[in-house]
């Protein structure tokens, strides 16, 4: 099967955990506001990915999108992060599972194919396993069958991404982590992403650091730039190489969210929130 036409990576994503009956709903929304790439994962036990594909479908029924439109990221998560609805056969082999995982989330996000099919997190906090390098390249014939685009790590370290690096094994096109102010916003990671031109995704940047989201600097300079503060946490991610994902369910934050990018705040802003940061 031919690889799919490349979509454009995003600028912003919109994620889907945690939502539960209203995942269609809120994903008819973020499309309707704007947004134009969705992160999922095919793990019931915190995402609705089926729900997905149902706002996927009643954006596609209004004409509010095209699939070609859309960036669609979704995921491939262990058993051990899963609860009793499992997208593979648990006695199968974990090649066996990363297919049988992409072929059930193609079939509740109805295409052919994602942009970006991520590995919800090593099998170890510590190392990169031999289990690891078996999903990996099973992941890698997913995107060598043209079932998904890019490949991508999430929940990872600086440690398993130098041993992925030491096993010879092709590096992600993404990684996605949450990130935390207290740790320079992922610093050494994000370093090594950039060295490689790895795309570094963040998610939790609102609810990880509510003590910088309130601090009166970041209220300073919102006030300064006619933001939100929220928008100044964004935009500043987005200065410093972050791709941002947010899950609001709120329509009015989606706008302000999206319109981070014609947001300007001035160097010397930038350093001042840098030095917020651990």
């Amino acid at each position: 099967m031919p690889a799919p036409p490349p979509s454009p990576v995003p600028d912003f994503l919109y994620g889907t955990a945690w939502k539960e009956d209203r995942t269609p709903a809120l994903t008819e929304l973020a499309l309707r506001m704007g947004f134009r790439a969705i992160d999922t994962a095919n793990q019931r036990r915190h995402y609705f990915e089926e729900g997905v594909g149902q706002g996927l479908a009643a954006a596609y029924r209004a004409k509010l999108v095209t699939r070609d439109d859309l960036f669609l990221q979704t995921k491939f998560t262990y058993q051990r992060g899963q609860d009793h609805r499992l997208p593979y056969d648990p006695a199968a082999s974990l090649s066996v599972q990363v297919a049988q995982s992409m072929a059930s989330s193609l079939e509740h996000m109805v295409t052919d194919h994602v942009d970006s099919y991520v590995l919800h997190g090593p099998s170890s906090n510590y190392d990169w396993t031999d289990a690891d390098a078996e999903v990996w390249e099973a992941m890698r014939r997913e995107r060598d069958a043209g079932r998904t685009r890019l490949l991508g790590v999430s929940n990872v370290s600086l440690g398993h991404l130098q041993q992925m690096t030491s096993a010879s094994a092709e590096l992600p096109a993404f990684v996605q982590n949450r990130c935390y102010a207290r740790l320079g916003w992922d610093r050494e990671v994000r370093l090594f992403c950039r060295e490689r031109k790895i795309i570094y995704q963040g998610f939790s940047l609102l609810t990880a650091n509510q003590e910088v989201l309130h601090h009166p600097l970041i209220a300073s300079v919102a006030a300064s730039a006619g933001a939100m503060p929220a928008q100044i946490i964004f935009r500043y991610a987005n200065s410093i190489g972050i791709l941002p994902l947010t899950g609001t369910a709120n329509a009015e934050h989606m706008k302000q969210d999206l319109a981070i990018l014609a947001l300007k705040i001035p160097p010397e802003a930038i350093e001042a929130i840098n030095s917020l940061s651990g």
